[in-house]
């Protein structure tokens, strides 16, 4: 049986402060009225039934995202009492789904990014379906088509095809380059963008993560040991903070494209247009722009001799003006508003953790 489980477990700090520790990105209506989450969850939908799709999240955020998406069984919704990165969320919610269904499949997605044409991406996952039933021992993972050299994202390394159309072994991956490399990268027509997302027999990442992080499998035995019992919880909240922190690249998906385990690492090719929304300037590549090039989201605003900014508000009572300003953001919020050049949107991260600093958790 194939399912889904989207990766809900961020908290946007580089979106403050629109994003906040209760309010993450994810389940904010940033674009056309929709939150990132819903737009992740109908990208699922045109393949699987409300039943056999799940999110794994914060359980802080639990209440959040089941208003968020109201179709999403309640049982389908998987709480981390802390985040432990993704070689956990994904260990857990295969540990639950393998409970449930020994012969499980499951396709794990993101829930911050925006991806056109999602019947790509629906055909995309639909491949890696295939490769899996045809090739049990497969961890497929997704590479986004480049269009240019970005510094800032993981990459792919491509080898041969395994005879199926898009679908390739994997020779390595490569973390963030520097521009010349990147640029090569590229050029060579053999690299893809990391997607961060995968499809995989639910017993074979379980097999694979008790070979390369044993710390983690034996945890998640136990938590799954207990699901649906009335230890569940109590077994979660003790045994989950304790698994060692780690994200699954480092320690599963590299490893194992070096031939370090039993399975076999395929890479499926998905030439959509993705936007992995994780700042300012990100979210701005998806907004509406003016005559003056200026990303606007903002019900009431006026802008003169302003070119080239991100103006994000939802605030129809509250006017955002510009006058002679270039390459900056100006976000509204009802308790703050944060100002700052487009070349300094990564240090948002930082500003969030100065404002803790002296404000406590006011203002997260």
């Amino acid at each position: 049986m194939q399912y889904g489980v989207i990766m809900a477990g961020g908290s946007g700090t580089r979106l403050w402060p629109f994003s906040r520790a209760n309010r993450p990105k994810q389940i904010l209506s940033l674009l056309n009225g929709k939150s990132l989450l819903q737009l992740s969850y109908e990208r699922l939908r045109g393949l699987l039934p409300p039943e056999r799709i799940f999110v794994c999240t914060a359980m802080a955020h639990a209440p959040a995202v089941m208003e968020n998406l109201k179709e999403l069984p309640k049982e389908n919704l998987l709480g981390e009492p802390m985040g432990r990165d993704t070689a956990n969320a994904i260990g857990f919610s295969a540990a639950v789904l393998k409970h449930r269904d020994p012969d499980a499949v499951c396709a794990v997605v993101t829930a911050d990014h925006v991806i056109e044409p999602v019947s790509v991406f629906q055909q995309s996952l639909s491949t890696a379906f295939s490769v899996v039933s045809d090739r049990p021992r497969s961890l497929v993972t997704f590479g986004i088509v480049p269009t240019y050299g970005h510094t800032g994202l993981g990459y792919i390394h491509r080898g041969e095809s395994l005879g199926v159309d898009g679908a390739y072994s994997v020779i390595g991956f490569h973390e963030k380059p520097d521009k010349a490399l990147a640029d090569r990268f590229v050029e060579s027509g053999r690299y893809y963008w990391n997607s961060g997302m995968f499809v995989w027999r639910c017993d074979t990442v379980l097999n694979e993560l008790a070979i390369h992080l044993p710390g983690s499998s034996k945890g998640l035995t136990q938590i799954a040991q207990a699901w649906g019992t009335p230890q569940q919880d109590t077994v979660l909240k003790d045994v989950y903070p304790r698994l060692p922190k780690i994200s699954i690249d480092y320690a599963l998906m590299e490893p194992a494209s070096q031939q370090k385990g039993n399975a076999v690492v395929v890479v499926v090719e998905m030439p959509v247009d993705w936007t992995d929304v994780g700042s300012w300037p990100a979210l701005a590549e998806i907004l509406a722009v003016d005559e003056h090039n200026n990303a606007v989201s903002c019900p009431t605003g006026l802008f003169l001799d302003s070119d080239d900014n991100v103006i994000f508000s939802q605030d129809a009572g509250h006017l955002v003006s510009l006058i002679g300003v270039s390459d900056m953001i100006v976000v509204h919020a009802p308790d703050a508003t944060l100002i700052c050049s487009k070349d300094q949107a990564q240090r948002v991260k930082e500003l969030v953790a100065k404002v803790k600093e002296k404000y406590g958790d006011k203002f997260q």
